[in-house]
């Protein structure tokens, strides 16, 4: 089936009823008529160029019945069938058509058939994978791209900064509000002196906080809010 509208297909020899049906598919949102057939054959022949989810089928056609049309079809597409003779219904449902509509076919009655169709499940967006922005600092004049997920905790110093990687220490003229502005997600604030990365916590206790050799400490207006945001670190 296709992903938005139902492909459909009316085969239909006379003219007056394949223009009907033909307006009644233009007034519904999720069906889009891609071609009308006079004859089975020419159905047929369609078919096996070009994927269709539903067939308007009248019964009665040139050359080859409708209902002997369908026999011939080893992965039919959705049908409902019109027809001016009630007699072939039990029959058709052998065949599982979705509908049996009798002419006239008002559009109510053919609203109601269209209904009972199966409809492809709206489809969700694919979410795109976020990609970090690097943080951008500036040492003696001279700017630095640094990635945010190697940055492990960030000390205060007075104006200074000491940004702990797992690789170096670098030390940048900024303040700590600022870096927890920066650096924001992942980050929290454990001392006024210190931020730290939840993911480079290695261990922690009522007063401390480890992530690898350094060992920091809880200040004491932290505390609550420091084990709010571990309260789910040992899970």
């Amino acid at each position: 089936m296709s992903t938005d509208r139902l492909k459909c297909m009316i085969v239909e020899d006379e003219a007056l009823a394949a223009e009907i049906i033909a307006d009644y598919v233009a007034e519904v949102p999720y069906l889009e008529l891609v071609a009308t057939m006079s004859d089975a054959i020419s159905a047929l022949e369609h078919l096996r160029r070009t994927p269709i989810d539903v067939i308007f089928l009248d019964i009665h056609l040139p050359r080859l019945k409708g209902l002997e049309f369908l026999r011939t079809l080893s992965n039919a597409p959705q049908v409902i069938l019109t027809t001016a003779y009630p007699n072939y219904a039990l029959e058709s449902y052998d065949l599982g058509v979705v509908d049996y509509l009798l002419k006239p076919i008002g559009f109510p009655r053919f609203l109601q058939a269209v209904n009972r169709l199966r409809r492809p499940m709206p489809q969700k967006p694919i979410a795109m994978p976020q990609v970090e922005e690097p943080l951008i600092i500036t040492i003696n004049k001279e700017h630095l791209r640094l990635d945010r997920s190697n940055v492990c905790f960030v000390e205060g110093m007075r104006e200074y900064v000491g940004i702990h990687t797992t690789e170096d220490r670098l030390v940048v003229k900024d303040s700590l509000k600022r870096m927890l502005e920066l650096l924001g997600g992942d980050f929290f604030q454990i001392h006024k002196s210190y931020l730290v990365a939840k993911k480079h916590i290695t261990a922690y206790s009522a007063t401390t906080i480890t992530i690898g050799a350094h060992k920091l400490p809880i200040g004491r207006q932290y505390r609550d809010q420091v084990k709010q945001v571990l309260q789910d670190w040992t899970k």
